[in-house]
């Protein structure tokens, strides 16, 4: 079974297909930059793209990506120059501790592909269960809408 994952083909050994994809990124792929929160899919640290959509990698089972593209934060911005969001979310100083950033980050990178000028409810909606600690909501937020008027 093989997996695209940030546009490279991988082979999922037989014995990693029940494993969750977020396992399976960090301890066989070492992307680390999708995080363990929850385990539950309720907090949103482990969010990545998976044919462009913003899914929990803690719930979704590796044989569930067969075959599809998966995109994780270190592959959102392939060229090694920072993703508008990321750039925005520097530039409007959204991390405090950075534990949730890359979910948020994948999560709003997601909305902006499929909504370019989102409005407040519509990324409040798409960040809903992407769970913060330091409350960095309104930087989140506002760093989000830099990106989409392309500020940043």
């Amino acid at each position: 079974m093989d997996i695209w994952i940030n546009a490279r083909k991988i082979p999922a050994p037989l014995d990693v297909q029940e494993q969750s994809l977020l396992n399976f990124l960090r301890n066989n792929l070492g992307l680390t930059g999708t995080r363990h929160g929850c385990g539950m899919g309720l907090c949103g640290a482990c969010t990545v793209h998976l044919e462009g959509r913003a899914i929990r990698s803690c719930q979704t089972p590796i044989h569930e990506v067969a075959g599809k593209r998966v995109t994780t934060i270190e592959g959102l911005a392939p060229d090694q120059y920072p993703h508008p969001v990321q750039k925005a979310f520097l530039e409007m100083q959204a991390p405090q501790c950075g534990f949730c950033m890359s979910g948020q980050i994948m999560s709003a990178s997601a909305l902006l592909a499929q909504t370019p000028n989102p409005s407040r409810s519509q990324i409040d909606q798409a960040l809903n269960g992407n769970l913060c600690r330091c409350g960095a909501y309104g930087r989140i937020r506002k760093a989000i809408q830099m990106a989409a008027r392309g500020e940043s």
